[in-house]
C-alpha cells in the first residue's frame, strides 16, 4: 500500500507544478499584446517557470515542486506605430517579449504531462481502492 501512497504523491506533485505552468502560460499569452501604459516604460515581460524536485522524506520518494517564477530576459518587440499613446520619439511602441506559438506549445506540453499525472493517480487510486475490495 505504500507503494500506491507513493505514486499518487508523485502525481499529485506533478499535477501541481503543471497547473502552476498552465497559469503561467495563460498569463503570459493574455499580456501578449499589452503594451507599457505609458512611453519609455517596459512592457509585461515573459514569465518562465522554474522546476526541481525535492525529498519527501514520510514517504521516502522525489517529487517535483515549482522552484521559481522568473522572467525571461530577452528584448521587448519593437514595432513602428507613431500614432499608439505609448510611442517613443521616433514612433516605436515596446511589446512583450512572449511569442504566442511557443506559449501554445508549453500549454499543450503542461496539459498533457498534466492529464499523465491524472490517469496514474486515478490508476492507484482504483488500485488501492481494488486491494480494500479483496480485503474486505
Amino acid at each position: 500500500m505504500t507503494d500506491l501512497s507513493r505514486a499518487m504523491k508523485i502525481s499529485a506533485s506533478g499535477m501541481q507544478a503543471q497547473g502552476t505552468r498552465l497559469r503561467v502560460v495563460s498569463e503570459n499569452i493574455a499580456n501578449a499584446n499589452s503594451t507599457a501604459p505609458n512611453p519609455g516604460a517596459s512592457p509585461y515581460r515573459r514569465q518562465t517557470v522554474f522546476f526541481d524536485q525535492i525529498l519527501d522524506r514520510q514517504l521516502g520518494v522525489d517529487v517535483v515542486h515549482v522552484r521559481k517564477i522568473g522572467t525571461d530576459p530577452r528584448p521587448f518587440q519593437l514595432r513602428y506605430e507613431p500614432a499608439h499613446p505609448a510611442s517613443n520619439a521616433d514612433g516605436y511602441v515596446l511589446y512583450p517579449n512572449v511569442n504566442t506559438m511557443v506559449e501554445m506549445s508549453d500549454m499543450r506540453e503542461a496539459q498533457r504531462s498534466y492529464e499523465a499525472n491524472l490517469n496514474t493517480l486515478n490508476t492507484s487510486r482504483e488500485m488501492l481502492q481494488r486491494t480494500l475490495d479483496v480485503i474486505r
